[in-house]
């Protein structure tokens, strides 16, 4: 039998926060989105209704270098050098975000040192909202340039990965060739070359790559029909993005926010609504299993 996400996860805890971990009732262990692991307090459970003290041991430091070195088969000091970005991406799509005292050279994050706390985040891959999606987002048998619009916590990342695999398994029209510029290993959740979740058998992957760069890359070397990516934070990403758009790929990405009026507040939204790229928004509510997806045609 094949481990659920959940038991995946508590498979990398010390052996009395298993036990402890094991007894939280089965809906509870389904509907779990993170283990937070803090120093010096009670571990929590994180699902749609909150945080959930778990076991009556306080975190210490040497549990959150046990759960560090278990997840990553190394030493936490070797991990901690290699976590310039925050977070260690595990087999199964699982990814640990960590915190601490961070170690600056040259004006960027070298490692960090002295871990005060862990958010071990649960991957589990929902598929079906593509289907419902997608025949809004086409016209033929072209996508229409989409924009993903959310705040934060209402899925926006796991839409945009099961969007890419209907489009690159052929879900609503012909397989496309996606290309995915995964800067921050969220949507396919790359493991040792592996991708760890499923987005589609016509899909060509680049992480760990700035999205501006990663565009580039990708319209010079794997002839891509769409590009994806998650999150437009920089205005080299919108600039970017003209560009591919000007190649003939279509795009399909997300950003924050909670209404659309935020792209009139913020300068980057605004240069993106102002390049006229995006044909399709599709508008996230809510959390959990009481999300709610709804299209608008760009005119």
């Amino acid at each position: 039998m094949v481990d659920s996400p959940f038991q995946q996860v508590v498979a990398l805890m010390p052996q009395h926060l298993r036990c402890a971990l094991k007894q939280l009732p089965q809906e509870k262990r389904e509907r779990a989105e993170e283990i937070r692991l803090r120093q010096g307090f009670l571990p929590t459970v994180l699902d749609g209704d909150g945080e959930q003290d778990v076991g009556e041991l306080v975190v210490t430091g040497e549990l959150l270098r046990q759960v560090l070195e278990q997840a990553s088969q190394a030493s936490a000091h070797t991990v901690l050098d290699q976590v310039q970005r925050g977070f260690l991406t595990l087999r199964g799509g699982h990814r640990i975000g960590i915190c601490g005292t961070a170690v600056v050279r040259d004006g960027k994050v070298a490692t960090l040192r002295e871990i005060s706390s862990l958010s071990v985040r649960i991957a589990r891959p929902v598929v079906g909202q593509a289907e419902a999606l997608l025949p809004q987002l086409m016209e033929g048998e072209r996508l229409q340039n989409t924009l993903i619009f959310a705040p934060p916590g209402a899925g926006k990342t796991t839409l945009l990965r099961d969007l890419v695999r209907g489009l690159s398994d052929g879900v609503a029209a012909p397989p496309l060739r996606l290309a995915v510029a995964d800067e921050r290993g969220e949507i396919a959740a790359m493991w040792q070359g592996t991708p760890q979740m499923y987005v589609g058998r016509h899909t060509d992957i680049l992480d760990g790559c700035g999205k501006a760069a990663a565009v580039s890359i990708l319209l010079r070397g794997m002839n891509p029909q769409v590009i994806a990516m998650d999150e437009i934070t920089q205005m080299e990403d919108v600039e970017a993005m003209v560009q591919a758009v000007g190649c003939g790929v279509s795009l399909l990405a997300t950003a924050h926010g909670a209404c659309m009026e935020d792209f009139q507040r913020r300068p980057v939204y605004r240069r993106l609504w102002q390049s006229g790229v995006f044909r399709r928004v599709v508008l996230l509510r809510g959390s959990g299993t009481n999300r709610t997806a709804r299209v608008e045609v760009v005119a």
